[in-house]
């Protein structure tokens, strides 16, 4: 297979190369990753074997003389959206040098999504990293949201990497057995998970390469405008750590976060109907985040944006999927006006048995 083809945007390496120059000096370099369940190292036997890992690990074996740190930030089962709004907290604030941002299996192939996936973009880019975008793709239908992906990337000539363009057409035309690299279409084994990080040390190896040959270096152009309307780029994530709602039934949970895949921290309980909580938020784009369960009863709750009972939202918590419980965002507000508006959650439906409370995550409010 040849990885080369992987290189899907070869973009501007003057970051890149500005990062791999410290290194090579034995300076300190920190690795992020963002993304979602192939980030966070889903189906792989270790988690020294995911591709996060692998890829870290190119960068010791590199840079020897360099102390290489790395930060994985992947959650499953979210999309651009939450990580526009979690970045900071979760990657940013440790100061990475090179983020790898990877989405393209979570976010859905449409113009919100490629919205969403900007505004995580320019929030990560502004501050400072280069910034590598990977395309995974599924292995039943070649199915992502590359293509909305690849204009952003397009966009800000920021160095890309495809799946779809090298695995993908390998197992479609059955030279590489499906189940050879992936047991579900969606989440690599072992094997896939290295040839997720052979696409993208391929990349960095053709960065080294010219680093190491003395070729003239990149020139870093301005930031240019965006390219969607840009609504999710200053995203603020609600919780009881940051946020006085008013408390009509609702208890916040006071429970310890020790990790980020920890999701159903910092946030508010309900058991009863008519339990309601009130948030006052700025922004031009509204979303929720709840806990749906596996374990049934659970109750209903509806969202009511600005008293507007007439385009309330339903807030079911009955997951009916059995893989875990889910932190599902569920947008209320989308390209509003720009002003306070008020959030408020209601349980409208509760039972004596109930397997679990009802469980608020946060409110996101983008703008």
């Amino acid at each position: 297979m040849d990885m080369q083809k992987a290189v899907v945007r070869r973009g501007n390496w003057a970051r890149l190369r500005s990062v791999m120059d410290r290194a090579a000096r034995g300076e300190n370099v920190c690795v992020g990753f963002l993304g979602g369940s192939i980030t966070q190292g889903s189906l792989a036997s270790r988690q020294e074997l995911c591709y996060a890992s692998l890829v870290a690990d190119w960068w010791r074996r590199s840079f020897p003389a360099a102390s290489v740190r790395d930060i994985n930030a992947g959650i499953g089962g979210t999309t651009s959206q939450f990580g526009a709004a979690r970045v900071e907290e979760d990657l940013l604030r440790y100061g990475p040098d090179v983020v790898f941002i990877e989405f393209s299996v979570n976010d859905e192939n449409t113009p919100h999504f490629r919205e969403t996936y900007e505004g995580l973009v320019r929030r990560v880019y502004k501050r400072g990293p280069a910034v590598v975008l990977i395309h995974n793709v599924r292995y039943d239908d070649g199915s992502s949201a590359e293509d909305v992906h690849r204009k952003v990337g397009d966009r800000y000539d920021l160095p890309s990497v495809s799946l779809r363009s090298t695995l993908w057409p390998e197992v479609r035309e059955g030279r590489i057995p499906a189940r050879d690299v992936t047991p579900d279409d969606l989440h690599p084994n072992d094997a896939g998970h290295a040839t997720v990080a052979a696409a993208v040390t391929a990349l960095l190896a053709q960065v080294k390469a010219a680093s190491e040959a003395g070729t003239a270096a990149d020139v870093e152009a301005p930031l240019p405008g965006p390219l969607t309307e840009n609504a999710y780029e200053r995203s603020v994530r609600w919780q009881n750590n940051n946020a006085s709602p008013v408390l009509s039934g609702f208890v916040p949970d006071g429970t310890p976060q020790e990790h980020i895949t920890q999701m159903f921290r910092r946030g508010y309980t309900a058991a009863h109907a008519g339990d309601a909580v009130r948030f006052t938020v700025e922004g031009t784009c509204l979303a929720v985040q709840y806990r749906k369960s596996v374990k049934k009863p659970a109750p209903i709750a509806k969202a009511v944006v600005d008293g507007d009972e007439d385009h309330a939202v339903v807030l079911d918590a009955n997951f009916d999927e059995d893989w875990g419980d889910c932190l599902y965002l569920q947008d209320l507000l989308v390209h509003g006006e720009d002003k306070p508006h008020t959030v408020d959650i209601t349980v409208t439906e509760a039972h004596e048995n109930d397997a679990a409370p009802f469980y608020l995550v946060s409110v996101i409010a983008s703008r």
